[in-house]
């Protein structure tokens, strides 16, 4: 009984020191992300962008967040406090939950779920509650129409998000992410799919409240939308939920559209260095950059615009896809089902 025990307290240490070497390494991704967007926008907006903490500026992520720990927490008087504290704390939980299943290599991964691409379509629509529980918890006209926003913009997208993953499941014939991977060792789906991978980086954008579909969090309108009343550590967490976002779909997109850690006719993959996650992370990075990219260069949307894009714009295009897909599959015979 006692050798028992000794093994079950073995295997959780195990299983958290799995999990910390997934959070931790995206912990620090999500703070060079910040400094890589504040670099690239003062590129394009022809300034220096943060030079003064540590060599180049690098340390500045590290400066921001020392800072926003040692600021006051100030609950507004008339709030829901439990709302307010558990807001935040479900974005980011959400936020991180995604990364349980994402394969970083052959056989690398927490969780090597069979239905994986429901995870995380179920762990993307749990992650506007924090933006409601936000808005209505805060007793703020900003931030409440800031999370009313958040809901319009969530029938949205979601729906334009989901059919460009049903196209992609259709071609791969698996809800796991790692036969999609497997699936793309002669081509990445990118090439077929151009047009589909279009309008689901349009709606990606507005899942991780990007510009030009931030509208929950507009600045020139509601100050900072549904986390107008944060400020110190529940900030942070809004902060961290965000670019963790970011960078999980960034990640979700070369998994989905280019062949996530494969890469054609590389002879290294039996190395000791494991170039599978190398190639996986500089994949992410050009998604990242595309974000940064778009932030920069567009305008902001109004939200009922971003309802029509979708709803008459996108969906037919969509709908028409996912009749197209199958139909080539199935008239060519090379369904994968």
């Amino acid at each position: 009984m006692i050798n028992n025990f000794f093994f079950t307290i073995i295997n959780i240490l195990i299983n958290l020191i799995d999990v910390l070497t997934v959070i931790l390494p995206m912990l620090l991704s999500v703070a060079f992300m910040t400094i890589i967007e504040r670099k690239q926008l003062a590129a394009h907006q022809r300034r220096v962008g943060p030079t003064v903490v540590g060599y180049f500026g690098i340390a500045q992520p590290f400066a921001d967040a020392l800072k926003l720990i040692l600021k006051e927490t100030v609950i507004p008087s008339q709030s829901n406090k439990v709302l307010f504290y558990l807001a935040p704390v479900a974005t980011l939980v959400f936020s991180l939950l995604g990364w349980a299943i994402i394969p970083f290599g052959q056989g690398l991964t927490l969780f090597d779920f069979s239905l994986g691409i429901f995870y995380t379509l179920a762990l993307s629509s749990l992650g506007v509650y924090g933006i409601l529980f936000a808005g209505w918890s805060a007793n703020s006209k900003y931030a409440f129409l800031g999370s009313l926003r958040s809901t319009a913009a969530m029938i949205s997208y979601e729906l334009i998000l989901s059919s460009a993953i049903l196209i992609i499941i259709l071609l791969a014939g698996s809800f796991n992410y790692t036969t999609i991977i497997e699936v793309q060792q002669s081509i990445w789906f990118i090439i077929p799919l151009l047009p589909i991978f279009i309008f689901y980086f349009i709606s990606i954008l507005a899942e991780t409240s990007r510009t030009p579909f931030d509208l929950q969090e507009a600045e020139s309108e509601l100050v900072a939308g549904f986390f107008t009343e944060h400020s110190s550590v529940p900030f942070v967490f809004f902060f961290l939920a965000e670019y963790s976002s970011i960078v999980l779909f960034s990640c979700i997109s070369s998994i989905l559209f280019l062949g996530g850690y494969n890469f054609p006719e590389i002879i290294m993959n039996g190395s000791i260095i494991n170039l599978q996650s190398i190639i996986l992370g500089f994949k992410t990075c050009i998604f990242c950059f595309l974000f940064v990219i778009f932030r920069a260069t567009l305008p902001r949307l109004r939200y009922d615009q971003l309802i029509s894009l979708c709803w008459i714009n996108l969906l037919p295009i969509a709908v028409a896809f996912i009749i197209l897909v199958p139909s080539i599959l199935v008239a060519f015979d090379i369904a994968p089902y």
